[in-house]
């Protein structure tokens, strides 16, 4: 008789119909940017987490996903400070790119900086999810390792990326490695944040940031 997949296993389960989702969305087709972050990720990220929680765990979303609107001053002042390392290394790896600063080669309008900060929510939002409030929440849940769990999710976090790493055609040689490496580091630093503080709205905010200052800057 074969014994009950374990609830981490399940979790595992759900992320790679997720990944096997996603890769082939990205194989096989080429869609805009504004398709893939408003449309596909929440369909395929958000979607089976929100039906495994409430067909299978029977549980409150927020509560299930650690979702607490209400955030503390220090909790603020977190988020400023890991976003503020992110945009000083996006800076420097600019100057040392171009040898000045480069923002953008033609003047943002109002209406596009607003449109670049949703996408930049939007995406921080999907991932998020699925990455932090479902799979690291649930590693972390059996193994009570913030460090291994961390790994772990970090791991899964990069090869959730993988397919739109390799399908970025502006992504090559250097600069693929520089973003392996950023995802590998954002990933853990948003691990580390959300075990910690037991709220989803902060790896929410600083991958906002991280978001913001890669379109910015690099």
């Amino acid at each position: 008789m074969k014994s009950k997949a374990s609830p981490t296993q399940k979790t595992l389960n759900v992320w790679a119909i997720i990944l096997i989702i996603w890769s082939v969305y990205r194989a096989k087709f080429r869609l805009p940017e504004w398709f893939d972050e408003f449309v596909a990720k929440p369909v395929v990220f958000v979607l089976p987490v929100l039906y495994y929680i409430k067909r299978y765990e029977k549980k409150d979303i927020f509560s299930a996903l650690d979702i607490r609107l209400k955030l503390k001053l220090q909790d603020v002042l977190l988020v400023l400070s890991i976003g503020g390392i992110f945009a000083i290394s996006a800076f420097m790896a600019n100057f040392l790119k171009f040898h000045k600063v480069v923002l953008f080669q033609n003047p943002l309008q109002l209406q596009a900086f607003v449109y670049i900060i949703v996408m930049a929510l939007v995406t921080g939002i999907s991932e998020e999810i699925l990455s932090r409030g479902f799979v690291l929440k649930r590693l972390y849940a059996e193994s009570k390792n913030i460090y291994t769990a961390s790994f772990f999710a970090s791991v899964l976090f990069f090869f959730l990326h993988v397919p739109i790493l390799f399908t970025n055609l502006k992504l090559t040689g250097n600069l693929l490695l520089m973003f392996m490496a950023m995802d590998m580091i954002l990933s853990l630093v948003n691990s580390f944040v959300f075990l910690e503080r037991k709220n989803l709205v902060l790896p929410i905010l600083i991958h906002t940031f991280y978001n913001l200052t890669i379109i910015l800057f690099l």
